[in-house]
């Protein structure tokens, strides 16, 4: 549920309908924040991909580094809605109480496995303060052996992320438990 209008599953039609059966049959079921697209199908169809690609694509990063990443950028939000629900798949790939604590709110990201944390404090930094950002910052990557391509991956999960953190925020996208369980991991 959000504080604008959507369209139910049993009520879509067209490339709406086709986008929720796809997700059903992928997924298990449609999260809020791609429901609430529900009245832009073709911005929903792009979000998905984007989605797809960054968090599910080739890459050197782990998913488990991108879940880190997803996490740290929405609890440095506030964005309880993404916390919650990506802490559920974090907790697939982290069996660490400790660790998945520091991650989950953004604090004592510094004393964190050297690459993860690098990683996701570069993210924390790129979410907070963007305009602070220098080339000394991808060295800090480098040092703990991140190509160029995943520098790239780290700095487009930590936009996208960004991205839904605001799409949520802005809409009042809610969740329950029983919404931030149950996917299928793909």
């Amino acid at each position: 549920m959000s504080w604008i209008d959507e369209v139910d599953a049993a009520e879509a039609d067209g490339q709406l309908e086709e986008i929720y059966a796809e997700l059903v049959a992928k997924r298990g079921k449609v999260s809020n924040i791609l429901k609430v697209h529900s009245l832009n199908p073709e911005a929903m169809q792009n979000h998905l991909d984007l989605y797809m690609t960054v968090m599910f694509g080739q890459s050197g990063l782990s998913r488990a580094e991108r879940e880190a990443v997803g996490v740290v950028v929405s609890a440095t939000n506030d964005c309880a809605y993404c916390v919650n629900h990506h802490a559920e798949a974090l907790r697939r790939h982290i069996k660490d109480d400790e660790t998945l604590e520091m991650l989950l709110s953004a604090d004592g990201l510094e004393t964190l496995e050297p690459r993860l944390s690098n990683i996701v404090r570069y993210a924390e930094k790129l979410t907070s303060a963007p305009a602070a950002m220098t080339e000394s910052d991808l060295g800090e990557l480098r040092a703990v052996g991140l190509d160029d391509k995943d520098i790239l991956d780290v700095a487009l999960v930590t936009a996208y992320f960004n991205f839904v953190n605001r799409i949520a925020q802005s809409l009042g996208v809610s969740f329950t438990p029983d919404e931030m369980t149950g996917y299928k991991d793909e």
